[in-house]
């Protein structure tokens, strides 16, 4: 059959994604689906692996049947949408070893064989399905009468090849120039570049946010298709899904001691089948009126015996994390990195002194953390909260649906509650010393930049916005929890959860274009193209839940057209960011790359700067601001 042009553009598009070849081609399948309103095979334990080399096929089941008798079996071969090969199999022609020929009774049916397949079969099987990444394909089967022709049943199985988008090695990337840029912000803050750094750092919280909505997309509990997913669970680092031995040990027995059951999804793979992809709406409503609706901690059973999992617990799967297990490591992991920038900033700022001593550094450089070290960790603790506020929305408010222990579902309330009530009270302070500003100085800049310890205190909720817009972080605040709160609290409704989202990508979009808050003209295009692409991802999450009935091949070639251009714009923002950062620490003067922000901020950094020379023209300017006897920020 000729591959039309649809076929072709689909195979140049995966291919471009292909991250390499293995030695050993093969097809493998782990889940065994019905895709019939009468399914009288299930199999809680499925694992076929075809090899197309020497033309075998392994397979270990054990399923249950309802059908007797002589029995003829018809593969359909499904890659995104498209049938591409049908395969009739007799099992009693002699050259295949099953217990399909006949079934004597009905009953459990324990296999475990090699068999070598007929060779009329493996042209078959088109030659592509064994290079592109995250096949999104499946094996349909017909078991038939021999005597009638009458189809028994029907069951799905998904394919796999063993390669996909999903590469550890890009996560990690990720991570370290994300905190290189930081890094050089601070080192250019340090120097005395403010400019520099407010830009370097504004751009790389905003490519930082980048990263944590595409992890929050793969949590949804939509179908995906699997190159979308693959492609998500790069960025789960964000989110603090990251899985270490020690740590799976740990949360494992904390939940034991706290009165819960741990999950045993991982531990069993030998023994469970596991299907990883909620299935189409159409399937969902036949399988409605027999499903056991029952639950195991968080492993929802299906009425086949298959342990199934969507959104969060997708991810953690993919991540090799027990499900139970999933919101301390981000728990943990969040508190460790508190935990490590606070030891990091205390051991940096005793070096600092020390090669000022030592005359390894300018006096002036680092000037504020001498003077005011404990105001600039306060500052970075704050910045640190809203860079883990959404990834604590979305697992302490999943966490408080699921209560694996009431210890932790006691922690996922006090943390939402604390970081919450913390970036809430820190917002309400902007806003008051903002309004204080004007009424004495008629500009908001004027106390929000002038003064070194609101700046380095509070600075992180208003740099990147523009002085009249210093309330824009309240609307952020309302954004990142609603829609963590969509992901994190609608896991059941994957069609609640994508409009939810939509409304929410909308009105952000619409507000950037409208406000345009940020700093300057730069930023505010930067920011407007990342919420445009966010707006597009989330109609594009609309598509895949089906609700327009469309083909399966849509949702196929739509998943690889947002893999493309979500790739391209994250390669666009990472050479941006690296670019800012190099020119930032490289340059000797790196404010020259950037337009002075026109709410005067230059000016009053620059003031204070001069007024702290000394301690009287210290007082001084306090004075004249009428900040002596003001209150202690």
């Amino acid at each position: 059959m000729r591959a039309s042009w649809w076929k072709s553009l689909l195979a140049i598009s995966i291919a471009s994604l292909l991250p390499g070849s293995n030695a050993v081609r093969f097809l493998r399948s782990q889940s065994l689906d019905p895709c019939s309103d009468n399914p009288k095979i299930t199999a809680s334990l499925f694992d076929v692996i075809y090899f197309p080399d020497n033309a075998t096929v392994q397979y270990d089941i054990n399923a249950y049947t309802m059908i007797t008798g002589k029995v003829n079996v018809q593969f359909q071969v499904i890659a995104y949408g498209y049938q591409a090969a049908t395969i009739d199999i007799d099992p009693c022609d002699g050259s295949l070893t099953t217990n399909f020929c006949p079934i004597e009774a009905t009953g459990p049916i324990e296999l475990m064989s090699s068999n070598q397949l007929p060779d009329d079969i493996v042209p078959e099987i088109p030659g592509i399905a064994f290079t592109i990444p995250d096949l999104d394909g499946r094996v349909r089967i017909y078991i038939k009468s021999a005597e009638t022709g009458e189809t028994l049943t029907c069951v799905e199985a998904s394919l796999s090849n063993g390669k996909t988008v999903y590469q550890k090695a890009v996560g990690w990337t990720l991570a370290v120039i994300s905190g290189l840029a930081l890094i050089a912000s601070a080192v250019a803050a340090g120097f005395g570049f403010s400019n520099t750094a407010a830009h370097v750092a504004a751009n790389t919280l905003s490519m930082f946010g980048f990263f944590q909505a595409q992890a929050m997309y793969g949590m949804t509990s939509v179908r995906l298709p699997p190159i979308v997913a693959a492609w998500m669970q790069n960025f789960q680092w964000s989110m603090g899904i990251i899985r270490v031995g020690f740590l799976q040990t740990m949360s494992t027995w904390y939940q034991k001691a706290t009165g819960g059951t741990p999950s045993t999804i991982i531990s069993t793979l030998s023994e469970t089948s596991v299907s990883i992809h909620k299935r189409s709406m159409d399937a969902l409503s036949g399988l409605a009126k027999r499903s056991l609706h029952a639950f195991q901690r968080r492993e929802e059973i299906n009425a086949e015996g298959n342990v199934v999992l969507r959104g969060i617990e997708r991810v953690g799967f993919k991540a090799r994390i027990e499900n139970s297990n999933i919101f301390m490591t981000g728990l943990i992991f969040f508190a460790a990195f508190v935990i490590f920038v606070i030891i990091l900033v205390i051991l940096f700022y005793f070096w600092v002194k020390l090669a000022v001593r030592k005359g390894w550094i300018r006096h002036d450089r680092f000037l504020e953390l001498q003077r005011g070290w404990t105001n600039v960790l306060r500052g970075i603790l704050f910045r640190i909260i809203l860079l883990g506020f959404p990834q604590m929305v979305v697992l302490c408010l999943w966490e408080l649906t699921r209560r694996d222990s009431i210890a932790e579902a006691v922690l996922a309330a006090m943390m939402i509650a604390s970081m919450t009530a913390t970036l809430g009270w820190a917002a309400v302070k902007v806003i008051l010393l903002a309004k204080r500003s004007v009424t004495m100085h008629k500009n908001p800049a004027y106390i929000l930049f002038s003064n070194p310890k609101v700046l380095h205190t509070w600075g992180f909720l208003y740099v990147q916005f523009r002085a009249t817009a210093y309330f824009w972080i309240v609307p952020t605040l309302v954004y990142l929890f609603a829609k963590g709160a969509f992901v994190g609290l609608a896991q059941k409704a994957p069609l609640v959860q994508t409009i939810g989202l939509l409304v929410i990508e909308t009105a952000s979009l619409v507000a950037a274009c409208l406000f345009r808050p940020w700093m300057d003209r730069k930023t505010n295009t930067f920011n407007i193209a990342i919420a445009a692409v966010h707006f597009v991802n989330a109609v594009f999450l609309l598509i895949f839940t089906s609700v327009f009935n469309q083909p399966q091949i849509v949702n196929s070639v739509m998943g690889v057209v947002l893999v493309l251009y979500n790739a391209v714009f994250a390669l666009v923002q990472i050479i941006m960011v690296l670019v800012s950062a190099i020119y930032a620490i490289a340059s000797k003067n790196p404010d020259l790359r950037y337009e002075p922000v026109r709410d005067d901020r230059g000016s009053f950094i620059r003031s204070q700067t001069t007024l702290n020379q000394t301690k009287e023209l210290d007082a001084l300017g306090m004075t004249a601001r009428g900040e002596d006897r003001g209150p202690r920020f």
